[in-house]
């Protein structure tokens, strides 16, 4: 009788077992479109924190398509990058109080981009962005780099940058 009820069962959890397995195949197979990162990292005395959405290039034309010129950028993918500072800095010589925000760009074809920190912190992308509640606005003035499949910020002593595609974002700190 044990054997019997021993065989009825070994059918069920090979079954079971097979199922299990192939969701969790299909589960580690699906790689987000675009994944959620941080850094960390200090620059001029400050500790600084951005955390974002690393969308990938995969074949477009990033500036001036998918993301185009003279509209603001959420810098990032999914809800808007946020920009973290636990002291007082100076960004391209302009000072910026300790506190959480969002981070935006403004790319152009050519010359200067703008820099925006936003006090509104946690939003989603840049579709409720106000302009009212900009903390800081700075030019900068993007580098042609090596290419960035997806979207990286570095975080160096001397400030940070933003790179993806073939442009980088240098934001100097003091």
């Amino acid at each position: 009788m044990k054997r019997l009820i021993q065989l009825k069962a070994l059918p069920f959890f090979l079954c079971a077992f097979l199922v299990s397995s192939m969701v969790m195949a299909q589960d580690a197979a699906k790689k987000p479109l675009s994944p959620h990162l941080g850094v960390k990292g200090n620059a001029a005395g400050a500790t600084i924190t951005i955390r974002y959405g690393s969308p990938y290039v995969k074949g477009r034309k990033i500036w001036g398509g998918l993301e185009p010129y003279g509209k603001v950028y959420r810098a990032g993918a999914d809800s808007a990058t946020t920009f973290t500072t636990d002291k007082d800095i100076k960004v391209e010589g302009k000072t910026l109080p300790a506190g959480k925000y969002s981070f935006f760009v403004i790319p152009v074809e050519s010359g200067p981009w703008t820099v925006i920190f936003n006090k509104t912190a946690e939003q989603w992308g840049a579709f409720k962005y106000d302009e009212s509640k900009d903390q800081l606005r700075v030019m900068v003035t993007p580098k042609a780099t090596e290419m960035h499949e997806s979207l990286t910020y570095i975080i160096t002593k001397n400030g940070f940058s933003m790179n993806w595609d073939k442009i980088s974002i240098p934001v100097s700190i003091k």
